[in-house]
C-alpha cells in the first residue's frame, strides 16, 4: 500500500533571459518517477492476532445478533425482504470499519466505501460531478473551506466559512465529510438543498443548487498593468505540477518580474504537487515541511528538489484566505520562510494535520491521519490558519462590482 505515485521534473525548458527571473538555464524535459512509501507497505508482514488487551468477542456476538434477529422495514428498506440477509453481510462490513475510524473522533480520519471511494478518486483527478465545494469539518462543524470559481456553488453565493447545517433536510450533526459529500453529488441538473449559515446572518437559509459536471480549471493566468503575471492553482490535483510548470513559462517568456501565485479558495490536495511547485523557487535540499509522526514512526521530511531557477529579481506575492488549505499552507509557509514571497490576504483553514489513503480492498479505502505538518521553522501549522504578511479583505459587494480588493493590494506590494 502507498499514499500515491507522483512525477517530478528534474530540469527546466532552455530559455535564456538577461536581466529576468531565470537564476539557471535548463536542457531538454526529464522525469524522475517516484513512490513515497506508507506506514502500510508492510502491513501484510504485521501480526494480525487479536492485541492481548482488547476483547473482540461483543463484536462477533453483535454480528450473530444483527444477521440472526434483524427483520428490516419492508417499506423503507431499498433492499428486497427476501435478500435482505444475504446482502447485509459487506454492508455490515463496512459499517464497522467505519465505525473503528469514528471512534478516533477525528473529522479526518473515515472510511470511503465503494461509492465514495470512487467519487474522492474522481475528485483528485480534477473533474467530478457535483455542485463544486471543498467541504470539511472545522471545530466539529461541516464547513465549506471554499467553492470551486465558476461551478454552482460558485454561482449560488456559497463562500469559505459558511457552515452546512443540514443536506436535502438530513442534519450533517456527527456527519463525516465521505458521507456528506455523497449526499451532495448527484445526477447532473438535479437539486440539491442546502441549510447554511454564515457569520453575520441572523438565521440559516436554505440554499438550492442545481448538481453539474465538474470540470476544474486547475491552473490559470493572468497578466495585471505593471508587469504583474498571475498565476492561479485551484488545487493540487495529479496533473497540477505539469500545468504549473506550463505557466511558469509562459511568465519567463513573458518578461514580467513580478508574480502573484493565488491559492485563494485552494484546499490542498497531494503533497508532491506542492513540493514540486515550491522547489522551482528554492535551493536543492531546502526543507519544505516535515511529517512529524509523534513518535509513531520516523518523521520524514520533505526537501527541495531544487530546479531553483529564479534569481533576486523576482517579485513574488502569494494571495490567501480561510479557503486556502493543507498543500496550500505547506507552499505559502515554505516560501514565506525563505523569503522568496510575502503573504497578502487573510488568515488560512489551518490544517495542519496529515492523511494518507490506505487501500482497504480493491474498491475501497481508509483516510488516516498519521501526523502533523510541520514547517521548516519545526512549527505545526497553526490551527487557526497562518497569518498573512499583509491583511487585506474582500466584500460580496465588491465582488458584485467587478473589483477585487486582495488582488490589488498584492500589486500594491508588488509595486513597493
Amino acid at each position: 500500500m502507498y499514499e500515491h505515485e507522483g512525477k517530478k521534473f528534474v530540469s527546466l525548458w532552455s530559455v535564456l533571459t538577461i536581466g529576468g527571473v531565470l537564476l539557471v538555464v535548463g536542457g531538454g524535459l526529464g522525469f524522475l518517477t517516484g513512490t513515497r512509501i506508507t506506514l502500510a507497505q508492510n502491513a501484510a508482514h504485521l501480526d494480525s492476532s487479536e492485541p492481548d488487551n482488547v476483547d473482540f468477542a461483543p463484536v462477533w456476538d453483535a454480528w450473530n445478533t444483527l444477521n440472526t434477529n434483524f427483520v428490516p422495514d419492508a417499506v423503507a428498506s431499498t433492499t428486497p425482504l427476501a435478500t435482505t440477509t444475504a446482502g447485509v453481510s459487506q454492508q455490515e462490513v463496512w459499517g464497522m470499519i467505519s465505525g473503528m475510524a469514528d471512534s478516533l473522533n477525528d473529522p479526518y480520519t473515515f472510511f470511503l466505501p465503494p461509492q465514495q471511494n470512487t467519487d474522492f478518486s474522481s475528485s483528485m483527478s480534477g473533474k467530478f460531478g457535483g455542485i463544486g465545494m471543498q467541504i470539511d469539518v472545522k471545530n466539529n462543524v461541516l464547513t465549506v473551506v471554499s467553492p470551486l470559481k465558476g461551478t454552482p456553488a460558485d454561482k449560488a453565493g456559497v463562500k469559505s466559512g459558511d457552515v452546512v447545517l443540514s443536506i436535502d433536510k438530513v442534519s450533517t450533526a456527527g456527519m463525516d465529510v465521505s458521507t456528506a459529500v455523497d449526499k451532495i453529488r448527484g445526477t447532473p441538473g438535479s437539486i440539491v438543498t442546502l441549510s447554511m449559515f454564515r457569520t453575520g446572518w441572523s438565521a440559516p437559509r436554505d440554499v438550492k443548487i442545481a448538481r453539474a459536471i465538474i470540470n476544474v480549471p486547475i491552473v490559470t493566468t493572468d497578466k495585471k498593468p505593471g508587469g504583474v503575471f498571475v498565476i492561479a492553482v485551484t488545487q493540487f490535483t495529479s496533473n497540477a505540477s505539469d500545468l504549473f510548470r506550463n505557466a511558469l513559462r509562459d511568465f519567463v517568456v513573458s518578461g514580467d518580474t513580478k508574480l502573484v501565485l493565488d491559492l485563494r479558495g485552494n484546499p490542498g490536495g497531494y503533497l508532491d504537487a506542492a513540493v514540486d511547485m515550491a522547489s522551482w523557487f528554492l535551493p536543492s535540499g531546502a526543507v519544505i515541511v516535515t511529517e512529524d509522526y509523534h513518535g509513531h514512526a520516523e518523521n520524514i521530511i520533505h526537501r527541495s528538489l531544487g530546479y531553483d531557477v529564479f534569481n533576486k529579481n523576482l517579485k513574488m506575492v502569494i494571495l490567501v484566505d480561510k479557503g486556502s488549505a493543507s498543500a496550500s499552507e505547506i507552499l505559502s509557509d515554505a516560501l514565506r520562510y525563505y523569503g522568496v514571497a510575502k503573504l497578502v490576504g487573510t488568515n488560512t483553514f489551518g490544517k495542519g494535520v496529515v492523511q494518507e489513503l490506505f487501500p482497504i480492498t480493491d474498491t475501497t479505502s481508509l483516510k488516516v491521519t498519521v501526523a502533523r505538518w510541520l514547517g521548516p521553522d519545526g512549527k505545526q501549522i497553526p490551527h487557526d490558519g497562518i497569518t498573512p504578511d499583509v491583511m487585506a479583505t474582500t466584500s460580496d459587494e465588491a465582488v458584485t462590482a467587478g473589483k477585487d480588493p486582495q488582488m490589488d493590494a498584492a500589486i500594491k506590494v508588488l509595486s513597493q
